[in-house]
């Protein structure tokens, strides 16, 4: 696999042993082509797999990138990849659920790439507008198969919500745009 974009274009990054579904890349080229300038907007990455979408974000002047991984043995060769970028990528190994439990920031740009088999998508987006996961002008991306729909509207209680404003096909995957309401 190889950057799409950016400063990092054309590097080429390992993909790590174990289930992994990478990006592929016209997908990835579409995604970050609809984002436009991502210049020091925060990321994160959850499901990051290979970390090949948080290196497609700091080739693209991304700060700060944060991405978690649930498989540790993924480590050796998730920070082999990351240390292509210039600027340090935060790399955390926990489930995604614990993260999206304990986390007290807002970003600009987030990214999840669950595994098609995994049941509860709804469920992270709830937990995303509960815990207010987004920056008022902050876009949520959700990969996951074309015959699986997910709501329009992702309600988190008094905490707010979310909407999707766009979804994108791509093979027999879709990937759904929400931002706050």
């Amino acid at each position: 696999m190889r950057i799409t974009g950016g400063k990092y274009r054309g590097r080429t990054i390992v993909c790590p042993p174990g289930v992994i579904r990478p990006a592929m890349d016209r997908m990835r080229e579409s995604l970050f082509s609809i984002l436009g300038d991502i210049e020091d907007r925060s990321f994160l990455d959850l499901f990051s797999g290979s970390g090949t979408i948080a290196l497609e974000a700091a080739s693209r002047g991304a700060r700060p990138v944060t991405a978690i991984e649930k498989d540790r043995g993924k480590r050796s060769i998730m920070e082999k990849n990351l240390a292509i970028a210039e600027e340090p990528v935060a790399l955390h190994f926990m489930p995604v659920e614990r993260f999206l439990t304990r986390v007290h920031s807002a970003y600009d740009i987030v990214f999840m790439d669950p595994p098609f088999a995994y049941k509860f998508k709804t469920q992270l987006l709830q937990w995303a507008a509960e815990r207010r996961l987004l920056s008022v002008e902050g876009v949520l991306l959700i990969h996951h198969p074309t015959a699986e729909a997910l709501p329009e509207t992702i309600s988190g209680g008094a905490s707010g919500s979310l909407k999707r404003f766009d979804l994108r096909l791509y093979g027999g995957s879709t990937v759904d745009f929400y931002s706050p309401e």
